[in-house]
């Protein structure tokens, strides 16, 4: 599907990487390996924010046998980046965004890259840059931090944007939450989902004065469902709700889950906060097609009961966004992954929504996308 605005605002080689939190630390030339899925909010100024992943990496990865990565510490109460290093024959390097070690009994990993979070300051209708905000970038400053603050999403709910972030970290995989009353300046709150619940974002309001969450529980082991059914077992798309936005309850009924009838959608998780539309909550989620190492990803959408989320009312089994080669076409160079397009904040302008995207793990997409493609009215 073609879209009236569909372009790249952001790429690596936009970013000072002079101006980052790990230069002068390591002793090691570092690059900016992808400058993507951002979580996107309006400011009280009209502009809209991309809090932005950057994932940096080192240029020398594997020295003197050894694969390394970055951590930081506070060990000694300065805070500071440092490298670890394996024997590279424990190894398995196959995949560029991490590397897996051999050991006993479960999968263990480390990343080739270490996150961090980067507000971008856009024009109202999202297709030029205003400032990159360096000074309000955030980092990690806890131990169960300590490989990085990945993959932002952002809800302005009551006044109060709140910001769900990933910490990634041997302690736990943990979703956490940074609250603002600006957009801009954020205070780390707490954590608020423990070890492997990706893609939590919340509902951009309240529902019957809760709050509402989509989670995405991950494990190596799901049930199968009946033969014959119309859903397949494996990750899917969970609700939880909050008195305060801290403290979550799983809900009874399940999200949105994977249909048995196709592979596109074999693997699903959340992507945009859902949003309130005459029609109910939209959500643009992710799905992963099997394909080589990490699959074919593309953003699909549902709409939701306004006062219960767990009935889907309507969805469209098409892609509303594919990944597009003629988009990265300008970064070849950069290109260590593709068939890549995870959708991570949506926002009203007028009669189209502005949608923000990490495209190939690279670079940050805007597509301005037609309310009537949803069924809904401006």
């Amino acid at each position: 599907m073609k879209h009236p605005v569909d372009t790249l605002v952001l790429v690596p080689d936009d970013v000072d990487i002079a101006r980052s939190p790990l230069a002068g630390q390591l002793g090691e030339e570092t690059y900016i390996l992808g400058a993507f899925n951002p979580g996107m909010t309006r400011l009280p100024n009209g502009n809209l924010l991309l809090m932005v992943r950057i994932a940096e990496a080192l240029r020398t990865p594997i020295r003197d046998g050894h694969v390394r990565s970055i951590r930081w510490t506070d060990d000694d109460g300065t805070g500071r980046f440092v490298l670890d290093a394996w024997p590279v024959d424990q190894a398995d390097t196959a995949d560029p965004r991490k590397f897996t070690l051999r050991s006993g009994g479960w999968k263990v990993m480390a990343l080739t890259s270490l996150s961090w979070l980067l507000p971008v300051e856009l024009t109202p209708d999202g297709t030029q840059r205003v400032a990159i905000h360096y000074d309000k970038a955030i980092i990690p400053a806890y131990s169960f931090q300590c490989y990085g603050v990945e993959d932002p999403r952002i809800s302005h709910i009551d006044g109060r944007y709140m910001m769900t972030t990933c910490s990634v970290s041997p302690e736990r995989h943990s979703t956490t939450l940074y609250t603002s009353d600006d957009g801009l300046d954020w205070t780390f709150a707490d954590i608020i989902l423990d070890h492997q619940n990706k893609d939590m974002l919340l509902f951009e309001g309240l529902i019957n004065g809760q709050y509402w969450a989509q989670t995405r529980p991950l494990g190596d082991l799901y049930f199968a469902y009946p033969p014959g059914s119309e859903w397949r077992a494996g990750p899917s798309i969970n609700l939880a709700s909050s008195p305060d936005g801290l403290h979550w309850k799983p809900h009874r009924q399940p999200g949105i889950r994977t249909r048995a009838d196709t592979v596109a959608t074999a693997r699903i998780g959340a992507g945009t906060p859902p949003i309130l539309t005459s029609r109910g909550w939209l959500s643009l989620w992710h799905a992963v097609e099997p394909k080589e190492i990490v699959g074919i990803y593309r953003t699909y959408w549902s709409i939701m009961d306004r006062d219960d989320p767990s009935r889907v009312v309507a969805t469209e089994e098409a892609a509303i966004l594919e990944p597009d080669v003629e988009l990265t076409r300008p970064i070849e160079h950069q290109m260590y992954l593709r068939d890549v397009v995870f959708s991570t904040g949506i926002a009203e302008h007028g009669d189209h929504f502005i949608v923000a995207s990490g495209e190939a793990d690279l670079a940050c997409r805007i597509t301005h996308i037609a309310k009537s493609a949803f069924g809904i009215s401006p």
